[in-house]
């Protein structure tokens, strides 16, 4: 492995591009950023019988490494941030849930400026303003409707770094804030929601473009009131939010949403809280108590699924060992699509000349083995 130190010619894998895999393919980093060439004195990485896919983008994520991205001290929430690291996330976006107005707005002032410095790819406001019918995981006491007023609030205290909200769109003045964020390029996503298909229509007709974590936190779909479900998965306007962690949806329900959403219109997330890679025991998720155990989180009181403990690695290997969705369809609802969600196509998401040098290497069998970030390994794929 001689060779120039900034430049490195990653040879030998199984390459996913947006084109196709390729075969025996070489990804050549320079300095943080993917090139198109390399010198003669280049260092070679031999990654034979691996996979080499982008880093991931998770674009739902509460915390983890014992970390709370809600309520954590800013070291905390980079212990969150490496942690998910470790786990192939290169590109993460930092979730809130439901709490006081001041108290969110204090919080985006202080996960704005992580995400100004690059740590964070910006901020989604999960809550306050959702159904008390599909509250999940999230404070009823605190619940509030959504106002253009108060999501503006929130916007402004995130300084241009809020990336998305989630909206129980048929609750009054649901279909104004979805207005509102479209017109600022803010994701409207539509989730902890009772609204029927005919509200979903119309939110997603004002300019709604995601569906939080499909299935969990809304009717369930049924052959006179197909719900929100039906809305979501049939308009090639919306992006359907999916958590494979085996807990959340049943296989059939993934293989539902690939099947008629297809692989562009999926992405796959975490929602993630602090036990994420750190292990069981008693956590707090906002206001509320949660007991992690055997890896599942729930409400102390009242047993809802608290968020998972999922990694974006997990879900990249359930996807194609379990699910068997193919490769390239997992590399583009893990990477591809949340980046250009999210604004970032243009630097993350497929290793293209000119991108940032994010990268995950995994073995025969979807094991993750490496993980590179703007050029630095986190993980090196090999030992010594």
């Amino acid at each position: 492995m001689a060779g120039r130190a900034d430049s490195t010619v990653l040879a030998g894998a199984r390459v996913v591009l947006p084109t196709g895999t390729a075969e025996n393919g070489r990804v050549i980093v320079e300095g943080t950023r993917i090139a198109g060439s390399a010198p003669e004195d280049a260092r070679i990485v031999d990654l034979s019988d691996h996979w080499l896919v982008p880093g991931f983008v998770d674009m739902h994520n509460h915390g983890g490494g014992g970390a709370s991205f809600t309520s954590g001290t800013v070291d905390e929430v980079l212990t969150g941030i490496r942690t998910h690291r470790e786990h192939g996330t290169t590109t993460l976006v930092a979730s809130t849930v439901t709490g006081e107005l001041d108290f969110l707005a204090q919080r985006a002032g202080v996960l704005s400026e992580l995400a100004e410095q690059g740590d964070l790819a910006g901020i989604h406001f999960e809550g306050p303003f959702i159904s008390p019918c599909r509250k999940g995981a999230h404070s009823e006491d605190l619940l509030r409707h959504p106002d253009p007023a108060e999501v503006r609030k929130l916007m402004d205290a995130a300084r241009g770094t809020a990336k998305m909200f989630t909206l129980a769109t048929e609750l009054p003045g649901g279909i104004e804030s979805v207005r509102l964020l479209a017109e600022h390029g803010v994701i409207a996503a539509i989730g902890h929601t009772d609204a029927t298909y005919e509200q979903t229509v119309e939110a997603i007709d004002a300019g709604a473009t995601v569906a939080t974590h499909l299935f969990n936190a809304m009717p369930p779909l049924a052959h006179r009131a197909p719900g929100p479900i039906a809305a979501l998965l049939e308009d090639e306007r919306v992006t359907v939010e999916l958590i494979n962690d085996g807990t959340h949806l049943h296989p059939a329900a993934l293989e539902l949403a690939y099947h008629h959403a297809g692989a562009d219109r999926v992405a796959l997330i975490t929602d993630a809280m602090d036990a994420a890679g750190f292990g069981d025991g008693r956590y707090q998720l906002g206001p509320l108590a949660v007991e992690v155990k055997d890896g599942v989180a729930r409400l102390v009181e009242g047993n809802s699924i608290a968020g998972s403990t999922l990694t974006l690695d997990t879900a990249f290997h359930r996807a194609v060992t379990i699910d068997r969705i193919p490769v390239e369809d997992v590399v583009q609802s893990i990477s591809a699509n949340p980046a250009r969600l999210l604004g970032v196509y243009d630097k993350v998401g497929s290793l293209e000349p000119g991108k940032d040098a994010d990268l995950v290497v995994l073995d025969a069998g979807f094991a993750l083995k490496g993980v590179m970030r703007k050029g630095e390994w986190i993980i090196k794929p090999w030992t010594g």
